[in-house]
């Protein structure tokens, strides 16, 4: 007897999501270039070409697993950022939610960015674009700082991105949180302190 349509659908969905968590290990521990489909597909208990009933490509899975990640880590930083009204409260909000994100025991997103120079140049286009995306949710909060006016805000949002991206090499869990990791580096990017005075960010 044939199984229901909606049930053949969630198995397939459930299938689906498996590889997608098997093949986000793969990539994070083993990168873009140590990880091969007939891996995934031995992990995932599926053999041959029956992989490719799941997925197009490995290209096109990675691409899956880094929007997936990006989509999932902007929802985070969008929700934390809700309820705060100083614009450097909401940066510090934004900070800490993407290093809670990154230095996750179990999270993908850092792996799969950091393999961002191995991947071919069809599946880098891609990756940027979302990449590109990402980053407005930053270039937002930077426009809205009381910066100096001699101060390049897209260079401040580089510098500022690139070192939450590098944190990951050093952070130790136990002597600071990646909250109050993010208010020692939005006190360092601050620029509206009066000598002496404590801004007054709620870490």
């Amino acid at each position: 007897m044939d199984m229901p349509r909606e049930t053949t659908s969630a198995l397939k969905s459930d299938r689906k999501q498996q590889i997608l968590e098997i093949a986000g290990r793969l990539f994070a521990r083993n990168g873009y270039r140590g990880t091969s489909i007939r891996e995934i597909g031995e992990q995932a208990g599926i053999l041959g070409g029956s992989l490719y009933h799941h997925i197009k490509s490995k290209d096109a899975l990675f691409v899956e697993l880094h929007n997936t990640a990006l989509d999932a880590a902007e929802a985070g930083i969008v929700k934390a950022i809700a309820s705060c009204k100083d614009p450097w409260e909401r940066l510090h909000a934004a900070c800490a939610a993407l290093l809670e994100i990154q230095l996750a025991p179990d999270s993908i997103t850092q792996p799969l960015m950091n393999d961002f120079r191995e991947v071919p140049e069809d599946v880098r286009r891609q990756l940027v674009k979302r990449r590109d995306g990402f980053e407005e949710l930053f270039r937002k909060l930077v426009a809205d700082l009381p910066l100096p006016p001699d101060i390049d805000r897209a260079v401040y949002r580089i510098t500022l991105l690139s070192l939450l991206n590098g944190v990951e090499n050093w952070f130790r869990p136990g002597r600071m949180s990646p909250s109050e990791v993010a208010g020692q580096i939005i006190r360092i990017f601050r620029h509206d302190i009066v000598q002496g005075e404590e801004p007054s960010l709620k870490v």
